[in-house]
């Protein structure tokens, strides 16, 4: 596809993830972060696009990204997710939790602190699987069904959930600032509020049906109670977490494992998900009433590439308030945004105009000009 380039690393990539720019700069993002997983020695590597990959004005390549620093990782990376423009938070296979610290030039990564068996079961250490950020509070999440809070200068652990859940949590987001909310491996996702004393949930909600694994969520960036899943089957679900215990919307999307959703951070019209089946979807509206086809009970439909679907009718009062418009004029169109390949998209990430995928192709994918 075009204004894509591929950079070949030799490591699987299980995570890509963009630095932060300065709200106040106005600039393309320029250094993104990857993870390693499946090698004998894992790493945390920082890449620079220089100059905005060293694109020309219509957004070709001129050169590959280049290497800046890097830093051993034990165990596969399970997660990463930047603190802010100087760390970055490692989730570990072996069930630490790690904060990297980057000098401000990009040429140093250095280990800042380490909570080495954050997640671990009675007789061995559990796979540490998601962390989320708002600094300076970190939640890191697990196999072993915990949710353990931390505060990024404290070395002592703030909150332990310790049974939170009696199956694998596979990925956490915030909603606001006291409260997170997970999904797992049945098909549940469950809200947490940490004013409360209380380990149990403040509200579950679920599939229906054969309760397979949800493997990722992503919360709107402008309306907290609207979120996104993605399942073990290829399912995006659209979620309200006001309204009902169920999904407003189940989509088959990919034809395997959604590994990654996430809203565009500036403009949630736009919402892109990768997969097992080796592709990333790249979801937006043709109108004004963002993404009111997508939220309308009943529409499950196979979505191709460079398709539109119109919506098929529904409740309109399970339209969020923040969908306005005549939903009847719009239509989701969901677009391929690799070229054809078979390997697994691990992860994906998007700033600006710009994203960055990883694959167990061992490459990874940026795009300088995605139409946002």
């Amino acid at each position: 596809m075009e204004n894509i380039n591929a950079k070949y690393i030799s490591q699987k990539i299980s995570k890509t993830r963009w630095r932060p720019v300065s709200a106040a700069s106005l600039q393309q993002p320029e250094v993104f972060a990857t993870g390693s997983w499946d090698n004998e020695n894992n790493r945390v590597t920082i890449w620079s696009l220089g100059d905005h990959g060293g694109s020309h004005m219509d957004g070709e390549f001129e050169e590959d990204p280049q290497l800046l620093c890097e830093s051993k990782h034990d165990g596969d990376v399970m997660d990463l997710k930047f603190l802010d423009q100087d760390r970055l938070v490692s989730a570990s296979s072996c069930g630490a939790v790690t904060i990297f610290k980057l000098k401000s030039d990009c040429q140093a990564l250095s280990v800042a602190h380490v909570w080495e068996r954050a997640h671990l079961y009675s007789c061995d250490k559990a796979p540490c699987t998601a962390v989320v950020c708002r600094s300076p509070e970190i939640v890191s999440v697990g196999e072993d069904g915990r949710i353990i809070l931390y505060k990024a200068d404290q070395t002592e652990v703030l909150r332990v959930i310790e049974n939170a859940d009696s199956s694998t949590i596979h990925g956490v987001t915030f909603l606001r600032t006291t409260e997170v909310l997970t999904v797992n491996s049945i098909g549940q996702l469950k809200m947490w509020d940490f004013r409360q004393q209380s380990d149990s949930p403040a509200q579950i909600l679920s599939l229906t049906g054969d309760r397979l694994p949800l493997h990722c969520v992503d919360k709107h960036p402008n309306q907290q109670h609207i979120v996104a899943t993605g399942g073990q089957d290829g399912m995006l679900g659209i979620w309200d977490v006001r309204q009902g215990n169920t999904p407003l919307s189940l989509t088959e999307a990919h034809s395997a494992e959604i590994w990654e959703v996430h809203f565009h951070p500036s403009n949630p019209n736009h919402l892109f998900t990768c997969s097992e089946d080796g592709s990333l979807l790249h979801w937006e509206t043709t109108s004004a009433s963002d993404m009111s086809s997508l939220l309308q009970r009943g529409w499950n439909n196979r979505v191709m590439s460079h398709s539109s679907v119109q919506p098929t009718g529904g409740d309109e009062s399970l339209v969020s308030t923040w969908l306005t418009g005549d939903s009847s004029k719009s239509r989701l169109e969901a677009t391929h945004m690799l070229p054809s390949q078979t390997m697994a998209v691990n992860s994906l990430d998007v700033l600006e105009q710009c994203l960055v995928c990883g694959t167990d192709g061992e490459a990874v994918y940026m795009h300088t000009q995605i139409p946002v």
